[in-house]
């Protein structure tokens, strides 16, 4: 059954393979990015494989902004039954060197961008009876990382998040869960061992059990399981992909 998805931070990185994943299984696509560019060229993309898709621009920190943005996914594409959480903004810095400003940034398009999005899409969800929530959070959220503390407790509060609406919306046919990746080559990955917080793709692969670095696509793999039919049973949960890194 074709049902319509939005994917914010859907113009790069784990956030595109999974626009593409979700088409792929028949569902219309809401491509949502802070990059205007970058989400019409990836709805640009799907549209030439057959997929019906839109680019909506906004950023996921801004009440206003996500509101217009599922205001028009309704108008264009229909009520939002998916809905995946890729939007993220990642910074290094020692504790000690955390300003107010940094963090406050960091916790607002990570968690209170969640939030809103969360919001904005759940009353159609109720409305049908029917949705999915996969909040990409990180591995940092289970096991911390050292100059990265406003990250990490960002994405750390995602796995509460989840496991709060789980249960307030079980009952109302909605499923929530969340991936937390590990060593997956991205975008993001790429400007971190540039600006050198990271080591080389061998480094992390050396410390990965499967013995080398994930693809988006193995998150937008586990990400449209979990959307499916089939993942109906499972709530709550905090699905780790991650070649083994953290069990």
């Amino acid at each position: 059954m074709s049902r319509v998805a939005v994917v914010t931070g859907g113009a790069s990185g784990m956030g595109e393979a999974t626009c593409h994943e979700l088409g792929r299984r028949g569902h219309k696509i809401a491509v949502f990015d802070l990059n205007a560019d970058a989400a019409q060229r990836v709805s640009e993309d799907l549209r030439a494989q057959g997929v019906t898709a839109i680019a909506v621009t906004g950023d996921v920190s801004d009440r206003a902004a996500v509101d217009d943005a599922f205001a028009k996914v309704r108008s264009e594409l229909g009520p939002t039954s998916i809905l995946v959480t890729s939007a993220g903004l990642f910074d290094y810095a020692p504790f000690a060197e955390i300003t107010p400003e940094k963090w406050t940034r960091i916790v607002e398009v990570n968690l209170t961008g969640t939030f809103h999005c969360c919001q904005a899409a759940l009353g159609d969800m109720v409305a049908a009876g029917w949705g999915r929530i996969v909040m990409i959070s990180s591995s940092s959220a289970q096991r911390g990382t050292p100059f990265a503390a406003h990250y990490a407790a960002s994405k750390g509060a995602l796995l509460t998040l989840t496991k709060s609406l789980a249960r307030e919306y079980a009952g109302k046919g909605i499923t929530v869960n969340n991936i937390p990746p590990s060593g997956i080559e991205t975008p993001m990955q790429h400007a971190s061992q540039a600006a050198g917080h990271l080591p080389s793709n061998e480094q992390i692969a050396a410390s990965i059990p499967v013995g080398h670095l994930g693809t988006p696509h193995d998150i937008a793999a586990a990400v449209g399981f979990l959307c499916s039919e089939e993942a109906g049973f499972i709530t709550g949960q905090t699905l780790g992909v991650n070649g083994g890194s953290v069990m």
